[in-house]
């Protein structure tokens, strides 16, 4: 069906910069929305940012300013650039793509496997 890889997560200290990003292939037809999400421990999942077939970004409060979602159609690929990263960052991040494939009807939301992101001294 459809696979979605991750990559870019790691160590990094308070203040630093990381981008993630998050190829999709398989038995794509075509991908309308793209988002990011994370998980902490102890809490739940949680939408970070999201961006439309035409590139209209959104975020998530505790991300604006600091995060930006971005995507090449061409390469069925979303990034998310994480700049002035801070502890409470630290997460497990999915990308997560709404796409039609073959033989099958309408669009589906499908999941990458995350990668992992530790903000600390």
């Amino acid at each position: 069906q459809v696979q979605l890889v991750e990559s870019g997560g790691g160590l990094v200290q308070p203040g630093g910069s990381l981008r993630l990003s998050c190829a999709a292939s398989g038995r794509i037809i075509s991908i309308n929305a793209m988002g990011w999400y994370r998980q902490a421990p102890g809490k739940q999942r949680e939408l970070v940012a999201h961006i439309t077939s035409g590139g209209n970004p959104t975020y998530a409060d505790s991300v604006k300013g600091r995060f930006t979602i971005s995507r090449d159609n061409a390469k069925s690929t979303v990034y998310l650039e994480m700049n002035s990263l801070k502890a409470e960052d630290t997460a497990v991040y999915c990308c997560n793509v709404d796409a039609a494939v073959r033989y099958s009807a309408g669009t589906r939301r499908y999941w990458g496997q995350g990668t992992q992101v530790i903000v600390s001294s």
